[in-house]
């Protein structure tokens, strides 16, 4: 071992000199200081509703997807017993499809489907401290772990194709999907073998595809899905890079941007692509908005003013794709669309990628605004996605939802689209949403709390409870709160001996007014408590909701917002069961309206309040002509509903 480790302190050497000589301008890098310090797996833990989401999901499609698709996740060992050689010429996906090249080309797709599953199942059994789920993730750490090989390979191919591309492969990606998983597991057990392993897995990777002496994103076909997923290689590099404090990773991850750029593929995130105002977004949507934050990964580790200008064009670019819920056009292309909260329907896969793009902004600007957009995708549009009453969710939906029954509003004409219904698998399309609702709650928990220089940040809101040091003196923090669905947030700081540090807490918003139970000051969208804090200390914070009528993105319907929920007319339906798995308790589901009824609202009616987080609105019933007083509720936890409203001029 300490032979290799000394091999490797001497591959990093050389890469680094190698690097700093060869990178092009754009490139070289200059950190700069980001804001925000990320705190290891397990420090946070969700509690109250939050808490709760997390463990429906561990005794539901996140614990259990395994057994409800075992010859995706088990039967088919693609990290170590069936890793892919050139005599495999198709392999069971999950999706129902015809035979054909497009096979071949994704046999990567079950790492993804594995490691995307294994990340989720492990962050959030870390999370919530479910035993069982820590088992399930144990074994599978150890059995990836003795399928490295030697040289420290850890992948998809056997000797005969690794690193040996000309198109379409899943080289990188299925490294990302599963290096994330050991991430977690090192940061949660820190076990250095671990990390060694990982270390000597992406060790690997650069002697095979060396900085700027290769080409891994090169192509002959420019559509192209698991090479450009790669890209997100990045993610581990970042970590590692904040764990170990080694620039190889940094170096190494910009190359890679670089290398993306560079070659003709059907891709938004291109360098040229995004300095070009006015090109719009058309790509499968996923990639689009996972690759955010490798491009914010290229801007702020080099400081580069034509990545920061990319970076900026990328954003506003992104944000032309939002519907009002905060999920951005995806089914499953983009296609140069506004959003809509009737005609672009958004992936969950989408809703994920977007979030975690969004927290690493938020995470390296320090910026609220990109806190605000996370709070506004999770709240709305992916709790809107997931069953209120069973463990399912969409792959496909749409804000505006009045039929879901496969199609896209009740659409036949496509046989093979089942994406727009509720299933705890959603094996017939492509199992990869399923495993991705499993990670984007314990995401969003390992982003609520983060530190600065002078202290904590809790800059995601909502019910947690954080455990770590700040200049070694352990912290204590507990947020109580139902937020969203409260406005009230105490905060209840502990410390075992007197200690100085500041408490920075994010202020929303759309929040207008605050009113907080201790002296405080404000800066660049924070509510800053600075003190000496003893023993136990409570703050009390509360932010007044006005629910507010907003103008949607086409300018011809409004929707209403009250502080971080989206309201929407919920629409009675009938709901059939399709399919009951083995256990009875998981099934799919899909929904028709009992009755086709749409409504209008005047922006000159006021909306009044009631106390259980509903909202009452005279509306127009555009079927009988008449103005009815019409209860209004959060968006999260609907199954049809219609949340944008024509605007009708009394």
């Amino acid at each position: 071992m300490k032979t290799y480790l000394l091999f490797v302190l001497f591959l990093f050497a050389g890469c680094n000199q190698s690097l700093f000589a060869q990178q092009p301008a754009p490139y070289k890098v200059t950190p700069l200081k980001t804001n925000l310090e990320p705190l290891p797996a397990g420090a946070i833990q969700p509690r109250g509703w939050l808490q709760e989401q997390v463990q429906r999901n561990l005794a539901g499609f996140t614990g259990m997807l395994d057994s409800l698709a075992p010859d995706l996740l088990v039967q088919d060992d693609i990290y170590v017993k069936n890793r892919i050689n050139r005599n495999m010429k198709s392999k069971n996906l999950g999706a129902v499809s015809e035979e054909g090249e497009w096979q071949v080309q994704f046999l990567w797709w079950n790492s993804e489907t594995q490691g995307n599953w294994l990340d989720g199942l492990l962050r959030s059994a870390i999370s919530i401290q479910n035993k069982q789920a820590l088992a399930k993730a144990e074994y599978h750490v150890n059995r990836i772990l003795a399928s490295q090989d030697d040289d420290g390979y850890i992948g998809i191919y056997d000797k005969e194709l690794r690193y040996r591309f000309n198109n379409e492969n899943g080289e990188l990606w299925s490294k990302t999907t599963i290096l994330r998983f050991l991430l977690a597991w090192y940061e949660y057990k820190k076990d250095p073998a671990v990390l060694t392993s990982i270390e000597k897995a992406v060790a690997n990777l650069m002697k095979h595809w060396p900085a700027y002496e290769s080409t891994p994103f090169y192509s002959v076909n420019p559509n192209v899905s698991g090479l450009s997923h790669g890209l997100m290689i990045t993610d581990v590099l970042q970590r590692l890079y904040e764990l170990t404090g080694n620039r190889t990773y940094l170096n190494y991850g910009l190359f890679l941007y670089h290398n993306f750029s560079q070659h003709q593929l059907n891709e938004d995130a291109q360098l040229h692509k995004l300095l070009t105002d006015s090109l719009p977004l058309t790509g499968h949507g996923v990639h689009t908005y996972e690759h955010l934050r490798a491009v914010a990964f290229a801007y702020y580790h080099t400081g580069n003013p034509q990545l920061k200008q990319a970076l900026g064009n990328f954003v506003r670019k992104v944000q032309y794709c939002l519907t009002p819920s905060g999920a951005p056009a995806g089914d499953e292309f983009i296609g140069g669309r506004k959003g809509d909260a009737y005609h672009t329907g958004y992936e969950f896969c989408s809703l994920q990628e977007l979030l975690h793009s969004w927290t690493d902004l938020f995470r390296y600007a320090g910026e609220t605004q990109y806190a605000d957009a996370a709070e506004q995708l999770l709240f709305n549009a992916a709790m809107g996605a997931i069953h209120p009453g069973h463990s399912s969710i969409c792959y496909l939906k749409t804000d505006n939802a009045a039929f879901l029954t496969g199609g896209k509003h009740g659409d036949t004409t496509d046989l093979h689209q089942t994406r727009y219904r509720y299933s705890p698998v959603h094996k017939e399309a492509a199992v990869c949403c399923v495993p991705n609702a499993g990670r984007i709650f314990p995401y969003y928990i390992q982003h609520m709390w983060m530190k600065d220089e002078n202290g904590l940040v809790a800059g995601l809101l909502g019910p947690s409870v954080v455990e770590t040091q700040f200049k070694n003196k352990p912290v204590k923090i507990e947020a109580i709160t139902e937020y969203p669905f409260s406005n009230t947030i105490q905060f209840i700081v502990e410390v075992e001996r007197p200690h100085s540090f500041q408490l920075r807490i994010r202020r929303p918003g759309w929040a207008s007014l605050v009113h907080v139970s201790v002296p405080y000051t404000e800066k660049d969208g924070f509510i800053l408590v600075s003190k000496q804090w003893a023993g136990k200390d409570t703050i009390s914070i509360t932010f007044p909701v006005k629910p507010e009528i907003k103008t949607s993105n086409n300018k011809k319907e409004a929707f209403v917002q009250a502080g971080p929920l989206v309201l929407c007319k919920p629409i009675a339906a009938k709901e059939t069961i399709t399919r009951t798995y083995a256990n009875s308790l998981l099934h799919e589901l899909v929904y028709t309206p009992l009755q086709q009824t749409s409504y209008a609202l005047s922006t000159s009616e006021a909306v009044s309040a009631t106390p259980s987080v509903s909202y009452m609105l005279r509306l127009l019933n555009v079927r009988t002509n008449q103005w009815e007083d019409v209860q209004l509720i959060p968006m999260a936890g609907t199954i049809l509903r219609q949340v944008t409203f024509p605007v009708y001029k009394k």
